[in-house]
């Protein structure tokens, strides 16, 4: 990706025609740090983490040092996120990604990775959509006797989420943090648990001992976790809903970061102390996404493992709304700027929210989970094969696509500090950034090659290459676009990044005489 050099750290010019009019810019002062923490960890999921991806990696993978990857991933994140923080103080727009890469880079790299951020997180919305109503589907069958198809309670909730959607995020911060923290609470609960009745090996440190780490499995198994922590970087999304975006932005992040890898780490070592490290990786493949629930029924019994399943559900719809928040603020901050049509520049009803790109966001993903369901009960496959499929493909996209923006804007947050002079002052945040983007780098290497693993096809399978092909589809279509609007569209081109700023550089040229 090639730098763009006229269109950095530029304000508007003399003649560029910006926009105009409270409906192009979100409401501020509407989350304060409890409501845009409690929204960024709502995406991280943290039951569905500790019961689904902690026993899948165990399982697929046969590593038992889990719990040290999430070290090393928390570690690798905290390094990036030092130049991402920084880089918040100077920018605010709801398109952080695409916006931090257009200041850095330029804005044709900048369309280039807003299109890769949209299908990222639509991919990553609408898998949870599968795996949501194969959950709901079961609860229904073990405590109703009914017999529901998975794709009604999703489509279902596709159509919730989207209402929800258009109403003030901080009422849906309140909500669902509350069902977040009792989440929290209770894995916390089987943490302490396990670690007072410990398997037949006691309370082992094994699992964070290097050596659990050698073998051919550790690159894809830091993919696996690395999804653990998406959400963390979506808090500059909500930079201009806040009423100090350069405080309350990197304070949160370092909050979400820091707080989701010791919580993982600690969890999935828990898992190894109630199974013992010696057959963690047995049981998870005994169990598969039961394991957690296996184990707490056996020491919490069946009402905490209700409990449990129930708390399950209501997570994973934390992090579809949450997602979904972030699509309809990506839709928004792209319509703002020429990305896309105008109209999902403009922010709609009471709550000021951005309800085009929401619109947007809630018909895909009402497309696509009817497109699994017509594949479902076909006498030639595994009738959960629509759901698993659903989940994962769009998890392991999304999860690529995010891998891939923090890697580059890890380089342009280094080429944005350089270009302002700032390379001194800046320098340990610098040498940070580059770290984590190399290793953003290696990482996302791993995930397009053993993307076979990571979606449970064959090597040989054409979908290996087909799937993270959209993430680089995405960015080919981006790239070429901001190129076009470049040539054809320069007074487009320019504001690409710019965001809300634009709008308040030309209202402070009016009032100058």
């Amino acid at each position: 990706m090639t730098t763009d050099s006229s269109s950095t750290n530029r304000a508007p010019a003399e003649g560029i025609s910006t926009f105009k009019g409270q409906d192009r810019a979100l409401r501020a002062d509407r989350l304060g740090t409890g409501g845009l923490l409690l929204s960024v960890l709502a995406a991280t999921a943290p039951l569905m983490v500790v019961a689904g991806v902690m026993p899948t990696t165990f399982a697929v993978m046969g590593i038992v040092g889990q719990p040290l990857l999430f070290v090393v991933l928390g570690t690798v994140l905290v390094l990036f996120s030092l130049g991402y923080a920084e880089m918040s103080r100077h920018v605010h727009n709801a398109g952080a990604f695409y916006a931090y890469i257009s200041r850095g880079l330029g804005g044709t790299a900048g369309a280039g990775a807003a299109l890769v951020a949209l299908v990222a997180y639509n991919s990553l919305q609408v898998g949870i959509y599968g795996i949501f109503g194969f959950e709901v589907s079961g609860l229904f069958a073990t405590y109703a006797d009914l017999e529901v198809a998975w794709w009604i309670p999703a489509l279902a909730a596709a159509l919730a989420v989207g209402v929800l959607g258009w109403l003030k995020i901080d009422v849906n911060a309140k909500v669902l943090g509350v069902l977040l923290v009792i989440e929290v609470l209770l894995v916390v609960v089987f943490d302490i648990a396990a670690v007072a009745d410990p398997g037949k090996e006691g309370l082992s440190l094994h699992a964070f001992n290097p050596d659990t780490l050698t073998g051919a499995g550790v690159g894809t198994a830091l993919c696996f976790c690395i999804a653990a922590f998406l959400g963390f970087e979506q808090a500059p999304v909500y930079a201009e809903e806040t009423s100090r975006p350069h405080v309350l932005v990197p304070r949160v992040m370092f909050l979400a970061v820091a707080g989701v890898a010791v919580f993982f780490a600690v969890s999935s070592w828990a898992l190894t102390v109630a199974t013992g490290p010696a057959t963690i990786v047995a049981t998870s493949q005994e169990q598969s996404a039961g394991l957690l629930f296996f184990l707490t029924e056996d020491r919490l019994g069946s009402t905490f493992t209700d409990v449990l399943h129930v708390l399950f559900v209501t997570g994973m719809f934390a992090a579809m709304l949450s997602f979904h928040n972030v699509v309809a603020r990506y839709a928004f901050a792209m319509g703002r700027e020429g990305l896309l049509p105008a109209a999902f520049g403009r922010t709609t009803g009471s709550s000021g929210a951005p309800g085009t790109g929401s619109l947007l966001q809630t018909g895909i993903a009402v497309v696509l989970v009817l497109t699994f369901a017509l594949t479902d009960d076909k006498p030639t496959g595994d009738p959960t094969a629509p759901v698993l499929h659903l989940f994962t493909w769009g998890g392991n996209i999304g999860a690529l696509g995010v891998i891939v923006l923090m890697a580059i804007a890890s380089l342009s947050v280094v080429v944005f500090f350089v270009r302002r002079g700032a390379a001194g002052a800046q320098a340990w945040r610098l040498v940070t950034s580059a770290v984590a983007g190399i290793a953003l780098v290696v990482i996302a290497v791993y995930t397009v090659k053993d993307f076979d693993v990571l979606v449970g096809t064959g090597p040989d399978s054409a979908l290996r290459w087909i799937l993270p092909g959209v993430i680089g589809l995405a960015l080919v279509i981006g790239l070429a676009q901001g190129a076009i609007l470049r040539t054809r569209a320069p007074e487009t081109h320019a504001r690409i990044g710019l965001g809300n700023e634009a709008f308040q550089l030309e209202k402070e040229a009016e009032r100058t005489p």
